[in-house]
Parts: structure tokens; C-alpha cells; sequence
């Protein structure tokens, strides 16, 4: 009969492909107990969107079956670790990530990927919320058909959910949709702080705050007030934009705020009849910008009619078509923007703790080692 001791070392050779260490040291073997030859424990993933989250747990799967075990009783759970440092008088003590997505200019859809990347992120489990920054031209609302105005309890603004996101957005303040937002840049900057303290958020796994082009008051109000994760950036493949979303990067490098990566949307269109890729605004621009500063490519989202025409009757294309080409992009880039999150978060956790961070082992192997004693005794 195995013991606990050998499952663990078993499971010490599992890899997760993002954070390059090993499972249990990540402490993500749960509750570990062997009865009578049967081993039973949590696998605990460091986001439920994890884009290795099937390749993991076949490894799992084959380190047990290694040893000899035919019966296994595995559940796979997850937790999304927190990437930013949250202090206890922190004004969103409740949201373990937030990322901002940016772009240098306007008409690279920007508001598109953010709608439709926390939704994906949503369709996992996560609990995810969208604050459109976008003061003067807010179209959030609009894309997910989204119309009533927000509740006020207790002081607080109850923000909407659509699709399982709470959303939160100007337009929502508006008399008439068309209605233009006349203010001066310490008004937005008022708009925006009310936005992230005086909204109901609860507790969020990922906060996806859709900011406005180029890099003005509503970018450096939110990074000037508040521990985030990081920033995505949006391009397009033509050079134009990639130059533009140069000066992002450069803007939030200054600030000392991390990048997590780089999209590029509009980055080919597939021909219906002979299925080839035909990248009308040309081509390598997102990767252009990952080589120069050296952050990851998250990935290209595609020209497609549905998606536009998703955005224009508050259907997103990862609601109206979940099994589309253009929907799977989405949902792809989503994984990869929530595994590179996962590795920020676990160079945090290690950077304030390392020794804890180090000695994750101890704990399952501790607690197992009780369990299984007293299931043999």
C-alpha cells in the first residue's frame, strides 16, 4: 500500500507550465487522505482559467497511476491567488486582481476585447467585474445590451451583472445615450476614484477596468490610486497603432505598473471560401511590441463581422456564438491572460514571503500524514 509520503513525492514531479514549480510545493494538493489503498485529494489550481488546467491534471492522473493506485477520488477546485499587494486599509480589500486594458489609440477595440475577455473569464467560475473609464465616451453598456440604471443601498452603487459580470459604467448616468460627456480632467479623475470606492463590488477574482485611449487623466488616476496587477495592451497589426501603443507601454513603465501582455486584435481575416488568413491591416504589430519590451504576446483575436455586429446589439460574440473561431480567441487569449496574472501573483506571494512560500510542502504532507495514520489504526 502507498503511503502519503510516496504521493507526494510522486506529485513533486508534476510541473505547472506557467509558474515552472511544482505542485505541492505551490501547496495545491488539498486534503489528502489514503483509505485502504483508495487516495483521495483536492487539486487547487491558481485560477480557474488556467490554460493548462486539462494538461495538469492528466499529469496528476499518470503520477498516481504510477504508483501502482487504481483507485483515485480527485476533485479539481481553484483559487485565484491575489497580484497585487492589498494592505488592510486598501480601498477594494475584496478584489485579488485588477487589470487595466489600454491602448495608445482609439479604433483598435479595446472596449471589444474587454467585454469579451471578462466575460470568458466569467464563463470559468471566476467572478469578475468591468468598470468602463471611458468617461467622455462610454459603450460598455451599449455592448451588453445592458439599459436600467444602477441601485444605490447604503451609499453604495449596486453595480449591474450581465452574463455574470458586474458592470459599472457613465453611460449608465446618461440621460440619452448620445448625450456627450463634457468635463474637465479633474472631474474624470473624480468620476473614476467614485467608481472604484463608492461601487459595490464584493469580492472579485479579476477587476477589468476598460480605459480610455491614449494616456491621459483616467490611465494615471487609476494607476496613481491603486495597487493593480497589471496592463494589457491592445493593438492592431498595422504600425501606426503598434507605434501608438508604444508610448502605453512606455507611460505605464514609467509608473512602475507591470505589463502582462500584449493583444492584437483585427489581426487577420479568414476567408469563408478557402478558410486562408488574409491580414488586410498587415501583419506582426502585437509582436512587434512584445519584442521591444520584452512582455509576453497574450495572443491575436480575429477580424469577423460577428463580432462587430455582437458589440452593436449587446450580444457579445462569446454569448451569441460560445463555439465560433472568433469566440475560442477570446476565450484563449482569456487563459493566457489569467495564467500570466497567476505567475505575478506567485512572485508577489514569494517576493513578502518567502520562506512561506517555500515551505507550501510541509503543510499537505503534515496534514495528510495525520489522516492516513488514522485510517490504518
Amino acid at each position: 500500500m502507498v503511503s502519503v509520503d510516496q504521493v507526494l513525492s510522486s506529485l513533486r514531479n508534476v510541473i505547472d507550465p506557467e509558474l515552472h514549480k511544482d505542485i505541492v510545493s505551490m501547496g495545491m494538493i488539498k486534503d489528502l487522505t489514503i483509505n485502504n489503498g483508495k487516495v483521495s485529494f483536492n487539486l487547487e489550481l491558481t485560477t480557474p482559467a488556467c490554460p493548462f488546467n486539462s494538461d495538469i491534471e492528466q499529469d496528476v492522473r499518470n503520477a498516481i497511476a504510477n504508483l501502482g493506485v487504481k483507485e483515485l477520488d480527485l476533485k479539481v477546485t481553484a483559487r485565484v491567488m491575489e497580484g497585487r499587494a492589498i494592505s488592510a486599509d486598501e480601498l477594494l480589500p475584496g478584489v485579488k486582481n485588477i487589470l487595466a486594458v489600454a491602448s495608445g489609440k482609439g479604433g483598435v477595440g479595446k472596449t471589444t476585447v474587454s467585454v469579451n475577455l471578462a466575460i470568458a473569464l466569467a464563463k470559468t467560475g471566476a467572478n469578475v467585474g468591468l468598470l468602463d473609464a471611458d468617461i467622455y465616451g462610454p459603450s460598455v453598456p451599449l455592448m451588453l445590451g445592458l439599459r436600467a440604471s444602477p441601485e444605490v443601498i447604503n451609499n453604495k452603487i449596486q453595480p449591474p451583472v450581465s452574463e455574470g459580470v458586474k458592470v459599472i459604467s457613465m453611460g449608465f448616468f446618461y440621460e440619452q445615450s448620445q448625450q456627450a460627456g463634457i468635463y474637465r480632467g479633474p472631474i474624470v479623475s473624480g468620476i473614476v476614484k467614485q467608481f472604484l470606492t463608492d461601487v459595490n463590488w464584493g469580492d472579485l477574482d479579476y477587476l477589468i477596468i476598460d480605459l480610455p485611449p491614449g494616456t491621459g487623466d483616467a490611465p494615471l488616476t487609476i494607476a496613481q490610486t491603486i495597487p493593480i496587477t497589471g496592463i494589457l495592451v491592445v493593438t492592431t497589426p498595422q504600425d501606426i497603432a503598434m507605434n501608438v501603443a508604444v508610448k502605453a507601454v512606455g507611460m505605464f513603465n514609467k509608473l512602475n505598473v507591470p505589463i502582462v501582455g500584449v493583444v492584437e486584435n483585427m489581426s487577420y481575416l479568414e476567408c469563408p471560401h478557402c478558410k486562408e488568413y488574409i491580414h488586410i491591416f498587415g501583419k506582426g504589430g502585437g509582436q512587434k511590441v512584445s519584442e521591444q519590451f520584452n512582455v509576453p504576446f497574450i495572443g491575436e483575436i480575429p477580424l469577423h463581422p460577428q463580432i462587430m455586429e455582437g458589440s452593436d446589439i449587446g450580444k457579445p460574440v462569446t454569448i451569441s456564438e460560445p463555439n465560433s473561431m472568433q469566440s475560442l480567441a477570446f476565450s484563449k487569449v482569456a487563459k493566457m491572460m489569467a495564467g500570466r496574472i497567476s505567475i505575478i501573483a506567485a512572485d508577489i506571494r514569494e517576493q513578502e514571503d518567502p520562506a512561506s512560500a517555500q515551505s507550501q510542502s510541509a503543510v499537505p504532507s503534515s496534514e495528510a500524514s495525520v489522516q492516513h495514520n488514522a485510517s490504518q489504526s
